[in-house]
């Protein structure tokens, strides 16, 4: 499936980087551990980060019952990987590796029981795969002080730089340095927490991330 081409998806400079791939969009949503939601409260703009899970075409956020910005309504949710610093010959070319991904949509609050738990599993096996089935699931009481919100992910766009910087021809000829200089991450050796008897390992999940 193509992304969708509304006025707001569709990009106004360097189309060329922009998706069209479905799935491009999927890969950019769970190569990340983190988005930012955009919305209007109080006639104010917000711009939160928070942690998500995806079903599907459809993008799961959750917190507590008492967080004011976590209400069904307009969002624009995006999330950024950053994968590189560009150099260039000339300051005005330098630019930034990148693969974003931007969605727009009317936020709903899940209330069948089924999906919310659908959902939070969903949220969990993202950030800390391996988890849902190892640490205790949310009782009751904690059920009734999460809120999750769906975001459908029908209105979205994509968008990629890669290679090297764009100089123009005649300052290529200079001595000078350009190039890409990438940004990678990964993951720490797991601390345990202080109560963790001595001895017991982090469990294999934990242990391959």
């Amino acid at each position: 499936m193509t992304l969708s081409t509304t006025p707001r998806t569709t990009l106004g400079r360097l189309r060329e980087r922009g998706a069209t791939d479905r799935t491009a969009l999927h890969d950019v949503l769970d190569a990340g551990l983190v988005c930012h939601v955009g919305l209007v409260r109080d006639g104010a703009p917000v711009v939160l980060p928070t942690g998500y899970g995806r079903i599907g075409d459809t993008l799961y956020l959750h917190g507590s019952t008492g967080a004011r910005w976590l209400r069904a309504g307009p969002v624009c949710v995006t999330v950024t990987h950053l994968d590189g610093l560009v150099y260039a010959r000339s300051v005005f070319h330098f630019s930034m590796n990148y693969r974003s991904a931007v969605v727009f949509a009317e936020a709903r609050t899940v209330t069948d029981e089924q999906e919310r738990w659908a959902a939070l599993e969903a949220i969990v096996e993202h950030l800390a795969p391996g988890s849902w089935g190892y640490a205790r699931v949310p009782n009751r009481r904690e059920l009734a002080a999460t809120v999750v919100l769906a975001v459908d992910l029908t209105e979205a766009s994509v968008k990629v730089r890669t290679g090297p910087p764009g100089d123009d021809p005649e300052d290529v000829t200079d001595a000078v340095w350009a190039g890409v200089v990438p940004l990678t991450g990964g993951y720490g050796t797991p601390q345990p927490d202080a109560h963790v008897p001595t001895g017991t390992e982090p469990p294999p999940h934990v242990r391959t991330r």
